[in-house]
């Protein structure tokens, strides 16, 4: 399992795509010193930054794009039937792709998140900014790792969950904020360091549940549909 681990981050590194994960989270941190720098109050840029660009986009962005590549160009290129012939569970090769995914891209958006909560307002917010983004990365991986399962295009179909059923629907729709991970995350965040810049639509209660449920079904799943890949002899 530490094996597929590490020859999946030296891949994921690798790749050009890593370099993708770079301009949001600067983006973010850049945003929030200028703000700072300028002695513009928290409470004219911190729902924009922190929220519309921070937890809305980059957490997302940066779990599908890890998400979707940690398993998807093996897909794509058709080295997963030479995964697939290793004697290893089905189980330990998507824990272990998992475990990569969620640890990117829980660093990848605390860091900035923790940093602009800091310029923001204070410690307390960014530690709970970075605590929310770790939740939502462990549930953006689960279900992102997923799509590169079930679609030749998971990109486009984590695209269509962010931008159409979060952004979209979640602003319209309350119904769909009971299964969205962008709300859990702000919810978490919000009750560790309650602040005007974020505004909870869900309870905690149902934040950390659902949380959760999404971390474990979209690994369960993952792991099952890994399985019938190498039961019907699947590459896509």
């Amino acid at each position: 399992m530490s094996t597929v681990a590490m020859i999946t981050a030296r891949g994921l590194f690798g790749r050009r795509r890593a370099l993708l994960l770079l301009p949001l989270p600067l983006l973010l941190i850049g945003l929030a010193a200028i703000c700072r720098a300028y002695g513009v109050s928290p409470d004219m840029w911190g729902n924009a930054v922190i929220y519309s660009l921070g937890l809305a986009v980059v957490l997302p962005v940066v779990a599908l794009i890890v998400g979707t590549g940690v398993l998807g160009s093996e897909i794509d290129d058709g080295t997963i039937v030479h995964i697939l012939t290793k004697p290893l569970p089905r189980r330990d090769i998507i824990l272990a792709k998992y475990a990569v995914a969620a640890s990117v891209t829980a660093v990848v958006s605390a860091v900035p998140l923790f940093v602009a909560g800091i310029l923001a307002g204070s410690v307390k917010l960014g530690a709970a900014l970075a605590a929310a983004s770790v939740v939502g990365a462990l549930a953006y991986s689960a279900l992102f790792l997923l799509f590169s399962l079930l679609s030749r295009r998971p990109v486009l179909l984590g695209l269509v969950y962010i931008l159409v059923w979060e952004g979209l629907l979640g602003n319209f729709v309350s119904g769909t904020k009971s299964l969205s991970v962008g709300q859990y995350v702000v919810t978490i965040a919000d009750k560790i360091s309650p602040t005007n810049i974020l505004a909870s639509s869900v309870g905690l209660t149902t934040a950390i549940v659902m949380s959760a449920i999404f971390t474990i079904l979209g690994t369960l799943a993952a792991i099952n549909r890994l399985g019938s890949f190498s039961l019907a002899g699947e590459t896509s």
